[in-house]
């Protein structure tokens, strides 16, 4: 299991979890839901209590990963298999001109490194 922290504007959002059943599974936090209704991280994720899951990383982080040539260098240089999408986005996406930022904060394999990925907000 793999969980990271999600910060939108320096307030953290939720966390995404890459489950040992092979699920992603996405959950705005209790207090943000009732703060920050209206600040959503995608339009395609509302502010709601459910937790979102999925068989495959949610369109939003999955397109933060690069693609093609990139992508092939990424996975070359940092080890990590193709398909392994959650590896993807915590070692590939950072120096993002995203509002949000996150951290990670579970590996379940000691052998995978630990990224801290900062995405700040350029005004």
């Amino acid at each position: 299991m793999r969980q990271a922290k999600i910060f939108y504007k320096d307030i953290e959002a939720g966390h995404l979890t890459d489950t040992d059943d092979g699920l992603y599974q996405f959950r705005y936090l209790e207090e943000y839901v009732q703060n920050y209704p209206n600040q959503f991280i995608s339009f395609s994720m509302p502010v709601v209590s459910a937790i979102y899951t999925d068989k495959h990383l949610f369109p939003f982080f999955d397109g933060l990963i690069p693609e093609g040539w990139l992508l092939d260098i990424a996975s070359k240089s940092w080890k990590i298999n193709l398909n392994d999408r959650m590896g993807l986005l915590l070692a590939c996406c950072r120096n993002s001109d995203r509002a949000f930022y996150f951290t990670v904060l579970a590996l379940k394999s000691l052998l995978f490194f630990h990224i801290v990925a900062a995405f700040t907000e350029r005004l």
